[in-house]
């Protein structure tokens, strides 16, 4: 595709259902094609020369619905902007978010109630995973009943999962921001572990899907640097001061995963 218009092949290779175009250039066509009339008129010309069968469907059912369409009442403005905001947040993610955000209030409660129980920071300790409890929330089949619909739309895939994992952070980050200023504990300790963590989650769940990749970083950090922390009562190596270049690097590593593997999580088995 060129900045304006795509290309002739692939107008033409989408109409024959060429399985040899990238589903990134798909991705990329569909969108396009949401917002320019020119490259629609292009595909409709295509399918006429190449595709009759379809046209002659197409014509049928616009012929059966015209009619209906013609007394149909506008779709209210309020319904338009809950279809806008779907985008970013499902209604299943609501009580998600509300549970994170009150698991990140008793981390806070815990924290101010016994500051002096030993150097580990129940803020600290919670902050970099309660993000992959949202986006949980935000890319899982079993809480979206509409999930099939929305990941075969056009604007699916990567695009709407980092949407969806960004709404996420705005509600979660200024929860945690206030938290940890709250409590004394040094944003970047936390924030640059929770930003890994989430991209961690983002990459790998390009592999085995999301859900399973949230599952397998949660439990990790539990067994790993939840439970030991509580047991010693201190701050674990993981997350002292000077381990932030190694989560800064997780960081990259992450997002570089993601941008290379971005047409996987166009597939459906990215949201297990």
């Amino acid at each position: 595709m060129n900045p304006e218009h795509a290309s002739a092949r692939l107008v033409h290779g989408y109409v024959r259902g060429d399985t040899g175009i990238a589903a990134d250039e798909v991705w990329a066509l569909e969108a396009h094609l949401e917002t320019c009339g020119t490259c629609r008129g292009r595909l409709a010309e295509a399918v006429a020369a190449e595709a009759p069968a379809v046209t002659s469907l197409l014509d049928t059912v616009r012929s059966g619905l015209a009619a209906r369409l013609d007394t149909m009442a506008p779709v209210p403005s309020r319904r338009r902007r809950r279809t806008r905001l779907s985008l970013w947040m499902t209604p299943a993610m609501a009580p998600w978010l509300a549970m994170t955000v009150g698991l990140t209030l008793i981390a806070l409660l815990l924290d101010l109630a016994a500051p002096d129980t030993g150097e580990v920071s129940p803020v600290l300790l919670l902050a970099p995973v309660l993000p992959l409890l949202g986006v949980a929330g935000a890319w899982s089949r079993g809480l979206d009943p509409a999930h099939e619909l929305t990941a075969s739309a056009p604007r699916a895939g990567l695009y709407l999962l980092l949407c969806r994992t960004a709404s996420v952070l705005a509600v979660l980050v200024p929860a945690l921001l206030v938290s940890g200023w709250l409590t004394g504990v040094m944003v970047a300790q936390w924030l640059l572990p929770a930003l890994a963590l989430t991209t961690a989650a983002l990459a790998l769940g390009g592999v085995i899907g999301v859900g399973r990749a949230v599952l397998a970083l949660g439990g990790g950090w539990a067994a790993v640097i939840l439970a030991p922390a509580l047991a010693a009562g201190r701050t674990p190596f993981a997350l002292q001061p000077d381990r932030l270049p190694a989560w800064g690097l997780l960081l990259v590593l992450g997002a570089a995963v993601v941008t290379v593997r971005r047409s996987a999580y166009s597939v459906l088995g990215s949201s297990r």
